[in-house]
């Protein structure tokens, strides 16, 4: 390969790489700003958590793990070292990726991504998780169960070569159900084996806002999780391609544009106010939504699925309070629902589309669905005998922060909210 596209690919993956490293800082934004002021610093101590962890994971395990070799029976997990056994020379083998990146450049950029599926729990479980249990799930199932459903998939496994029909393979670009329903369904686990937060639902059942804190800090972080996007869909090209990478930019762009206009126009008609948190989530589902087929669809069809999106937002929201669920941030709604949405919409749109393909879709959503479930209940069902996973109430209604911290967000300007 060229010297000169050889470092522009690199280039290029590393500027996706920190915009991917920097959603991590609109995640917590988001997640904070949705909640209340007393869970602030138990809230951005996971997430920092997670992506120091995570990272060390994928470096251990994770990313051999990812990527074991199944086509050429260079079972890469059972090295156990990550990037230090196995890697070529200087990481610049040009045999590596077809020459088009190296070998540290894929980790990292990988690695990014690795995190994200437990920064999706976390903001499910916000206010009433043990932050230790948290911390122990985050480390099982970023180290175990998102490299296995990656190397299905991204890694050369059965759902690559998975055929029906005239479909040759499940395909998922950047991670609707590899990155966003792994996580959703891991969430979707602890939300109902913790049970909702005090105050929830009332007596009669029916649902109770607990407004969040800093809605300007909520605004703050869906915008920088749209600019991380940017790294998360376009980086996922594996190269500098001008055409490709513009393309996906564009079609990513257009989703969660009109995935914020279909929320707030549907929620508007359904509840009769205009609703900056529907707003807010449209966007993150059509960013979702558009992730697995992003650079297979045309600008027309990404607003289509945008547009759906949105009304999946708004009527994910509700299917989640109707079963009694309690999700601070709507985090199943968007990873989760949302993440099937655009893994089934590559069978309806763009050049993928077909019969056969929607049913190797469908058959890779209901691998992931069934294998994460069964993981994440068993992880999370033994950490609730062994250790639980819940705190107190007097810990819950007093909050996170001091309780398991012994510190303030806002030491000024302390608030004793319940």
């Amino acid at each position: 390969m060229d010297a000169g596209l050889f470092t522009a690919n690199n280039v290029w993956m590393m500027v996706c790489t920190g915009l991917v490293f920097f959603m991590h800082l609109g995640f917590s934004f988001l997640e904070i700003g949705l909640t209340r002021q007393k869970n602030t610093v138990n809230i951005l101590f996971k997430n920092v958590f997670i992506i120091c962890v995570g990272l060390l994971l994928y470096y251990v395990g994770g990313f051999n793990l990812m990527y074991p070799g199944f086509e050429d029976g260079d079972f890469g997990f059972l090295k156990f070292a990550g990037v230090g056994i196995g890697a070529p020379e200087n990481g610049m083998t040009p045999e590596y990726a077809d020459g088009g990146y190296t070998w540290w450049t894929d980790f990292l950029f990988q690695g990014m991504f690795a995190a994200t599926a437990a920064t999706i729990v976390s903001g499910a479980v916000a206010e009433r998780i043990k932050l230790g249990s948290f911390m122990l799930f985050t480390i099982v199932y970023v180290g175990l169960v998102y490299p296995i459903v990656g190397s299905w998939q991204w890694g050369g496994g059965f759902l690559s070569s998975l055929e029906f029909g005239e479909a040759e393979g499940f395909y998922d670009f950047a991670g609707s159900t590899l990155v966003h329903s792994v996580g959703g369904w891991g969430a979707l686990i602890a939300i109902y084996l913790l049970g909702a937060r005090i105050g929830k639902f009332g007596e009669d059942g029916k649902p109770k806002a607990i407004p969040g804190h800093n809605l300007p800090l909520t605004a703050a972080g869906v915008l920088i999780l749209w600019l991380g996007w940017f790294g998360f869909n376009g980086g996922s090209v594996l190269s500098a391609d001008p055409e490709l990478t513009s393309l996906v930019l564009v079609t990513t762009s257009l989703a969660a544009a009109a995935g914020g206009v279909s929320a707030f126009i549907t929620s508007l008609l359904a509840y009769k106010n205009y609703d900056l948190t529907m707003f807010l989530n449209g966007i993150l589902g059509g960013l979702v939504g558009i992730t697995a087929g992003a650079d297979q669809m045309s600008p027309n069809e990404a607003v289509i699925i945008g547009l759906l999106a949105g009304i999946i937002i708004v009527a994910g929201v509700a299917l989640i309070d109707k079963l009694k669920l309690d999700d601070p941030v709507g985090a199943v709604a968007v990873h989760l629902i949302c993440g099937i949405w655009g893994t089934l919409a590559v069978g309806i749109f763009g050049q993928m589309a077909g019969f056969d393909q929607f049913i190797v879709q469908l058959a890779g959503v209901g691998a992931a669905a069934t294998f994460c479930s069964i993981t994440g209940f068993i992880i999370l069902f033994a950490i609730k005998k062994v250790a639980g996973l819940r705190v107190s109430e007097q810990e819950e209604l007093e909050g996170l922060d001091i309780n398991e911290h012994g510190m303030d967000a806002y030491a000024d300007f302390r608030m004793n909210q319940h």
